[in-house]
């Protein structure tokens, strides 16, 4: 018979160490220098490296951002890992710093749960894996979110109040700076502000003035290159003649906290001799006008583009866009420019993204002149009649008059001959007659091909 004899282990069994870190968020907003990074790092810095039951494995911080989990950085590194197991425990000082959305909330606990990590909540006394843990999350959650909100009211409340009275808060834009109680005028910056009005006023597009500004070495308020939108944005900036339009834009939840363009779903307040001065109100609506004014008028009134009475008016039927004109030479030294018209997203994008027809401008022009019952073409019949000209499949020119009639006129492209110069015309003619397999008459080819 076997005898089996239990050997007693000589030595104890040690509690494996956990892995512990700590979440840290300070929102700038609340200010508040208890609860500021520095300081919440420092604590459970310390407080984790005194348990020796503990391994110290970081403190992860965010500072200024959102309660939501998407958009921090440092919270979606300790996520990660986590998933690594590289964490056992995650520390923190209450939900409102973890998350401010219960559905978040109760969503990363669990995740975190199923990984079999422990996440503690000092300020609520709560552990994400004991028995009652969910339940009293979800209902303190709740409280946070709702708290959240109140708060976010409030502020709002405080604001709106202070938009009322004209009070203005601070802001930062190019040509001021704000001292602690008012706005000063940055002197080298209001020069460049007026070079870009005086610009604007002379007829020079903001590409202009972009290329001019980085050629004088002028840098933007970031300390980049000023780019075109920025400059029209200044354009636009009402604040350079010494008066604010507040609440222009709203944040509509409180919890992503995203910003959105109030375009009447919330008043505006226009407050009048808020700060110095830089553009005077008069030339600040010229500019306004004349900004209009080019807006109406589209492409032409960038004088530095070529353009015809055909500019603008050839529409696309597939995307919208408006045809571009293009010109080619058969050869180098030709000097007859064969133009033809090619939609804008078929130029820049290629067939894969718009695939529509391109028309030769000599079939524009004699097909627009039988719908306008003309002999030849007339370009200023054309710009006081039609408003448009819808190119439609193969062979279908849908043209828009401004007194409401539409007509559409078919037409065949004959491409082929007409990029001909003269030149090739003549040498293809003699080759014909030439050939063995030629007609012999020279002009019966050039008739078959225009009626292929």
């Amino acid at each position: 018979m076997k005898k089996v004899r239990k050997i007693e282990p000589s030595l104890p069994i040690l509690p494996k160490r956990k892995k512990v870190a700590a979440y840290a968020r300070v929102s700038e907003e609340k200010g508040r220098t208890f609860h500021s990074m520095s300081a919440q790092i420092s604590h459970y810095s310390s407080f984790i490296q005194k348990n020796k039951e503990w391994i110290y494995a970081g403190v992860y911080a965010d500072e200024g951002i959102t309660g939501t989990t998407d958009n921090r950085t440092e919270f979606q590194r300790m996520i990660e890992d986590c998933e690594k197991g590289k964490i056992d425990i995650i520390l923190t000082k209450s939900i409102s710093r973890f998350a401010r959305n219960t559905i978040d909330l109760l969503e990363t606990v669990r995740y975190l749960k199923e990984l079999g990590i422990e996440v503690r909540f000092e300020s609520e006394n709560i552990n994400s894996l004991s028995d009652d843990g969910e339940l009293m999350l979800t209902l303190l959650g709740s409280f946070a979110q709702e708290e959240s909100r109140s708060i976010s009211e409030n502020v709002k409340w405080g604001i709106r109040k202070g938009f009322q009275k004209g009070i203005v808060n601070s802001f930062c834009i190019y040509g001021y700076r704000w001292d602690g109680e008012k706005f000063n005028i940055v002197p080298e910056e209001a020069e460049v502000i007026r070079l870009i009005y005086d610009n604007f006023l002379k007829g020079y597009s903001a590409e202009h003035t972009e290329k001019q500004l980085k050629e004088m070495g002028i840098k933007s308020y970031t300390g980049g290159h000023f780019s075109n939108t920025s400059i029209r944005a200044i354009l636009r900036q009402e604040k350079y003649t010494g008066n604010s339009l507040l609440q222009k834009t709203y944040i509509e939840d409180h919890i992503t906290k995203k910003t959105k363009i109030n375009r009447g779903e919330l008043p505006m307040y226009y407050a009048e001799n808020t700060h110095p001065v830089i553009i005077e109100k008069e030339i600040f609506d010229q500019v306004q006008a004349e900004v209009a004014k080019r807006r109406e008028l589209g492409v032409f009134a960038n004088k530095a583009i070529k353009t015809t009475c055909f500019t603008s008016k050839i529409k696309c039927d597939i995307c919208g866009k408006s045809y571009r004109r293009s010109g080619k030479r058969q050869r180098k030294n030709a000097k007859e420019v064969y133009y033809i018209w090619t939609c804008r997203t078929k130029s820049e994008k290629g067939i894969a993204h718009c695939h529509p027809k391109d028309v030769p401008e000599k079939m524009l022009k004699k097909y627009l002149a039988i719908a306008l019952s003309l002999e030849e073409f007339d370009e200023e019949t054309f710009t006081e009649d039609v408003e448009k000209v819808v190119v439609k499949g193969q062979d279908e020119l849908i043209i828009h008059f401004y007194d409401g009639q539409i007509i559409t006129q078919k037409w065949q492209s004959t491409a082929r001959i007409d990029c001909w110069t003269d030149d090739r015309r003549e040498s293809w003619a003699e080759y014909q007659i030439g050939n063995k397999h030629a007609t012999g008459n020279k002009g019966r080819w050039l008739k078959d091909e225009k009626n292929k």
